[in-house]
């Protein structure tokens, strides 16, 4: 019988063209650091060897990589291109390795969540965690891009949305609702202020959306406002201002007094709470909610049911404002 390249179910294998591992480490390490010296010493290898396996995939690949200048490599545009995908690509092959070769007696959970709500909402509260479940490794993966819950990449999520994803379970934490938020410093008193203060923007890149902006909230306004819109705001450029991919360091900002911002109220609740930050003015402005997500085939293992019971335990503590405090092995 003639052998045919087919798979079990009759679809064509199409082989993969790639170049080699060993070339494609050699490139994504001496691009990330620019430096083929600083890319042997990670590697173990000499820079010879570096240089020799990237421009052996240079070849491969038919397009230069790198701009090479006295001491310096510089990215092409092909190379830009190929950098990112190598890195989460290699990332990804680390992971699992870890994990095929981690104890048995301990399990890991990677919780995929913004970068905002890791800093201001998980991070002061994982030594609970750590104490309620010493073996269970948490590794938190802070992105605005949404990543596949396959046990791979990724676990477990906190996401803003509908809450109506297929297959999965979507368990409510906050609503996400969008106010004005200000150094007291500034003086703001009414939205016609806005005209003499910066507006801050919270612009995440590779993003596929963006929960709130000032356009948005200018729009709310003048709705409600009807004839009473400020003046002041007519010729405004919603657009103008500082921005900052990381929703971090448009809070750092704010709390800076650098400007105004429309944040999350859940993500700076204790910022208003104190004073550091007021809400001068409305309206506020409501976005998607927050969820907690997860296979639902997955639902009844004991590793994410550990990681949920702690982040809802986190949201009635939100919820409720009572401090809380970890053990004093972790103080």
């Amino acid at each position: 019988m003639t052998k045919n390249n087919s798979s079990m179910h009759g679809a064509p294998v199409v082989p993969r063209r790639l170049p080699s591992l060993a070339a494609l480490r050699a490139f994504e390490a001496a691009a990330r650091h620019l430096s083929a010296k600083r890319a042997a010493q990670e590697l173990s290898v000499s820079a010879t060897a570096i240089s020799h396996q990237v421009r052996q995939l240079e070849e491969s690949l038919g397009v230069a990589l790198f701009v090479r200048k006295p001491r310096q490599l510089l990215l092409t545009r092909e190379g830009s291109l190929l950098l990112p995908v190598l890195t989460e690509a290699l990332d990804n092959m680390a992971a699992v390795v870890t994990r095929l070769r981690a104890p048995t007696t301990r399990q890991a959970v990677t919780l995929s969540t913004t970068p905002a709500v890791a800093m201001r909402w998980l991070l002061p509260w994982v030594c609970v965690l750590r104490d309620q479940h010493p073996t269970l490794d948490l590794s938190i993966h802070a992105t605005h891009e949404p990543v596949s819950l396959d046990g791979v990449t990724t676990d477990m999520a906190i996401r803003y949305g509908s809450g109506e994803w297929p297959a999965l379970v979507a368990e409510k934490l906050f609503d996400n609702v969008f106010v004005p938020v200000c150094s007291p410093a500034l003086g703001l008193r009414d939205p016609a202020g806005l005209a003499r203060v910066p507006l801050i923007h919270f612009a995440p890149r590779n993003a596929q959306s963006v929960p709130a902006g000032w356009s948005e909230w200018l729009k709310l306004l003048r709705a409600e406002s009807g004839e009473a819109f400020p003046a002041a705001l007519a010729q405004m450029d919603s657009n103008a201002g500082l921005a900052f991919s990381d929703e971090t360091h448009a809070i750092a900002a704010v709390l800076a007094g650098q400007g105004v911002a429309l944040m999350s109220q859940a993500l700076v609740a204790d910022e208003l709470a104190s004073g550091r930050l007021v809400q001068p003015f409305g309206p506020e402005m409501a976005a998607d909610a927050f969820y907690l997500v997860y296979p639902r085939q997955r639902a009844d293992d004991p590793h994410i049911l550990a990681v949920r019971t702690w982040v809802m335990w986190l949201r009635d503590r939100y919820r409720s404002g009572e401090p809380l405090q970890c053990s004093e092995q972790y103080l």
